[in-house]
């Protein structure tokens, strides 16, 4: 490919407040159209915007997250443009002094760490939403729902550093992964509580000036985000390699047809014609407020991750899978406490336990099985009480009973044999009857060690010590 991949995204996060912006109107997802709106969300002439505090310190708390610069004192500006779904025909947004500035966030891809930078991050209020095919509109009609007017959002602003729609789903992975870590936004794509539009151009290797850019909307989950610029990328290499020009211009995604389809030309800050708003004061941020929201944050992912290989002395892909999310890495956390082996902790949330999160589509407090609960099933297998064949047994009985680990176990009859006695009987068995495989082994095939175990463990129903039954079955085989 002789062309160069500038990608720049910018993510609209619905801040997680219980009340919108510049009014009291409730912020609730799902309720019946125009039914959480006033005279301030619907622009009333003789209203008046108050600024909600907590929308100040989200804002705060993702720019310390990205490292951003703050801006110490914020001034509001209105964007004029018109559209349905805008009853002011403005929307309330910040232009020259965003409150976040010169950020940046880490990813990794294929091995590879990269930085992104971080243009800016701005408070601003979302439009409503125009209904076009939800069951109840007629073929050409469009109807509005104002409920969203008003919703508080920020909008991160990335350098055009991405070079690849892989890079772009990583950056993506990363600012929603921040924001339900900060706890400022649920990050469900589906229900519009992140949104993510991407330009896109191309230009020929070694060539400084950037290409024509588009804009791409309506990606409503990271994979669609990944479809779509690929599908973009290619379409405007197609374009250049015909000598023609792309043409800058806002497109639309089709997710069902996997295809992107004008939408109206791009539009340019000076189409907006941005000024002051003259209702609201500036925002001043003094050092005390900023100090206490960066006290009060949490310990974000990266350093999680690091501090899981560190203290827990876990691989680097087990740390990044169990810090993606906050509630995974305290779930981890809190069970590996009470049990010595981390690995063997790691290994199990990993596995059975995001497993059964993905079955039951849940979240990790609802699936039954607290860490507690956990704890006393991998400290019997460290404790060679039971196998871990036996513990998957245990395991699914604890999703869907009250019953203790020691009671399942006992109910069941799982308690791992040790008594060389009882091994050795076994042993023998599976020697009787697989006298070719015995003599394949002696010949050199020691692989088959592994199938003389599995054929013990079937034998006794997963109660046999593996431990024990590897070093009786090995002395067996090579007194025979």
């Amino acid at each position: 490919m002789k062309y160069e991949v500038v990608i720049g995204l910018e993510v609209h996060a619905q801040l997680a407040t219980n009340t919108k912006i510049f009014c009291g109107c409730s912020t609730r997802f799902g309720s019946e159209p125009n039914t959480q709106v006033c005279p301030v969300c619907l622009g009333l002439p003789g209203s008046l915007p108050v600024l909600n505090n907590q929308v100040v310190e989200f804002a705060i708390k993702m720019g310390l997250a990205t490292d951003s610069q703050i801006t110490r004192l914020n001034k509001f500006a209105r964007k004029n443009y018109f559209y349905p779904d805008l009853p002011k025909g403005y929307q309330i947004s910040q232009f020259e002094e965003p409150i976040c500035e010169h950020g940046y966030v880490d990813i990794h891809v294929d091995d590879q760490h990269k930085r992104i930078g971080i243009t800016r991050i701005h408070m601003e209020e979302d439009a409503g939403k125009s209904v076009h095919d939800e069951g109840y509109v007629n073929k050409d009609e469009t109807l509005i729902d104002l409920n969203r007017c008003g919703v508080p959002l920020i909008e991160i602003v990335s350098e055009p550093d991405i070079r690849s729609a892989k890079e772009a789903a990583a950056y993506l992975t990363k600012i929603r992964q921040l924001v339900r870590y900060l706890g400022i936004c649920d990050g469900n794509m589906e229900e519009g509580s992140l949104r993510c539009d991407a330009n896109i151009s191309l230009r020929p290797f070694g060539q400084k000036e950037f290409g024509t850019k588009t804009e791409l909307k309506n990606m409503n989950s990271i994979r669609n985000v990944e479809r779509a610029i690929e599908y973009e990328i290619k379409r405007q290499t197609y374009i250049l390699e015909d000598g023609e020009k792309v043409i800058q211009e806002t497109l639309l995604w089709d997710p069902v047809k996997n295809e992107a389809r004008p939408m109206r030309s791009k539009e340019e800050s000076h189409d907006y014609r941005y000024f002051p708003d003259p209702d609201l004061v500036p925002v001043k941020i003094s050092q005390e407020w900023l100090d206490n929201i960066h006290n009060a944050l949490p310990e974000l992912p990266d350093v999680k991750s690091k501090r899981f290989t560190e203290e827990y002395s876990l691989p680097e892909y087990d740390a990044e899978v169990l810090t993606a999310s906050r509630d995974i890495a305290d779930y981890f956390e809190t069970t590996a406490k009470s049990v010595k082996n981390s690995k063997l902790v790691s290994n199990w949330v990993m596995g059975e336990v995001m497993r059964l999160l993905n079955q039951q589509k849940t979240e990790i407090d609802h699936i039954g099985i607290s860490p507690a609960r956990l704890s006393d099933l991998l400290n019997a297998i460290d404790q060679n009480v039971i196998s871990g064949s036996a513990a998957k047994t245990v395991f699914e009985k604890l999703a869907e009973s009250d019953l203790s680990v020691a009671e399942i176990i006992e109910q069941k009859g799982l308690k791992q044999v040790s008594d060389s006695g009882a091994l050795d009987s076994w042993i023998d068995q599976v020697i009787a009857e697989n006298r070719p495989q015995v003599e394949r082994y002696k010949n050199g095939e020691t692989k088959l060690l592994g199938f003389f175990v599995g054929s013990i463990m079937k034998a006794s129903k997963g109660k046999a010590d593996p431990k024990l039954t590897n070093e009786l079955l090995r002395k067996k085989l090579s007194e025979l």
